[in-house]
């Protein structure tokens, strides 16, 4: 039976029996302007976020968080261990860079080589002298059609580190674009498609690439669901529909992305909820049935973290169909 490494330890996959959210954050700072709007902090905001997962286990089963917060983005994985056991809902901590203008200094000239033993050493022994383990790399990013350089290192780096420890990797496409430069990048050392998720796609409006990304064996991510200022909610849904209507619901991860203190429902926000609350129903009334739904909510995250397929894993149906973005240096 596999096992997901969560920050309270192992736990094995048989007992992930609700959805999961496959790309949020729950801590983070990457406030680089004074502003504090990209931050959702440990000490303000930990018990309203601890809320709000605990609110969505009760009412549809949240069993899972994968949170892609990782080296450089203010995360806290003892404030993450806190959050999973004050709401019941398991979470796996990240390790991994996200993208260049979010570097840290260690990142640098430094080789691949190098900044892969930092990773392995991480996932071996746990993050910041915490000993709470890593379960996947992410959020690895690049910005534009081609990763730059340092980019392109952190990604070799992560997939290295992937293949060396088993785990998977998450990326950040910024707003949806380099998906395939990506892909190609992390395949290229032996990393298997089906451990890698290529994020925010759902703000990328080309269904092409979408089919392309998952006919290549990679997960396709769906992971801003609700940010309305960079996409809206109905291209969104247009563009699961037409991925699902090729066939390729075993390939799609549904998540919100929550990454501002401004997205938690407490200060008006969509919530980590919105996926269910709103977006899924309408998902439901388009002819996307239940059975589809738990595929793309519940088996696909936990077969992206595990390479494996669960117990009561399914062959993946098809959906009955009939049928300007803010300054990209703030999408997370």
């Amino acid at each position: 039976m596999p096992h997901l490494t969560t920050v309270a330890g192992p736990l094995p996959v048989s007992a992930v029996r609700g959805p999961a959210l496959p790309h949020e954050h729950l801590v983070l700072d990457l406030d680089r302007t004074g502003d504090d709007a990209a931050v959702l902090d440990a000490g303000r905001h930990l018990d309203t976020v601890t809320s709000e997962l605990a609110a969505l286990r009760a009412e549809f089963g949240l069993s899972l968080v994968i949170e892609l917060t990782c080296r450089g983005m203010g995360r806290d994985p003892r404030a993450l261990a806190r959050i999973s056991a004050e709401s019941g809902v398991a979470v796996v901590a990240s390790t991994g860079w996200y993208y260049e203008p979010f570097h840290p200094d260690e990142i640098g000239g430094t080789p691949v080589e190098q900044l892969t033993a930092t990773l392995v050493q991480e996932i071996a022994v746990g993050l910041d002298s915490t000993g709470i383990r890593p379960g996947v790399l992410g959020e690895i990013g690049s910005h534009g059609e081609r990763p730059s350089e340092p980019e392109s290192r952190a990604l070799l780096a992560s997939a290295h580190a992937a293949v060396a420890t088993g785990l998977s990797v998450a990326t950040h496409a910024q707003l949806g674009r380099g998906g395939l430069a990506q892909l190609e990048l992390l395949t290229g050392t032996g990393l298997a498609p089906h451990r890698i998720c290529l994020g925010h796609q759902d703000l990328l409006d080309d269904p092409a690439v979408h089919r392309e990304l998952a006919a290549r064996g990679a997960y396709v991510a769906f992971d801003t669901v609700g940010k309305e200022s960079y996409q809206s909610d109905d291209t969104r849904l247009r563009l699961l529909l037409a991925l699902l209507e090729a066939g390729h619901g075993d390939r799609v991860l549904l998540s919100c992305d929550i990454s501002r203190h401004g997205y938690l429902e407490s200060e008006g926000g969509q919530g980590y909820g919105h996926l269910f609350r709103s977006f899924l129903p309408k998902a439901r009334a388009a002819g996307v049935d239940d059975e589809l739904i738990d595929l793309m909510t519940r088996r696909n995250p936990l077969r992206f973290l595990t390479g494996a397929d669960t117990d009561d894993d399914a062959p993946a149906t098809n959906a009955n169909t009939d049928t300007d973005t803010e300054s990209d240096t703030e999408e997370i």
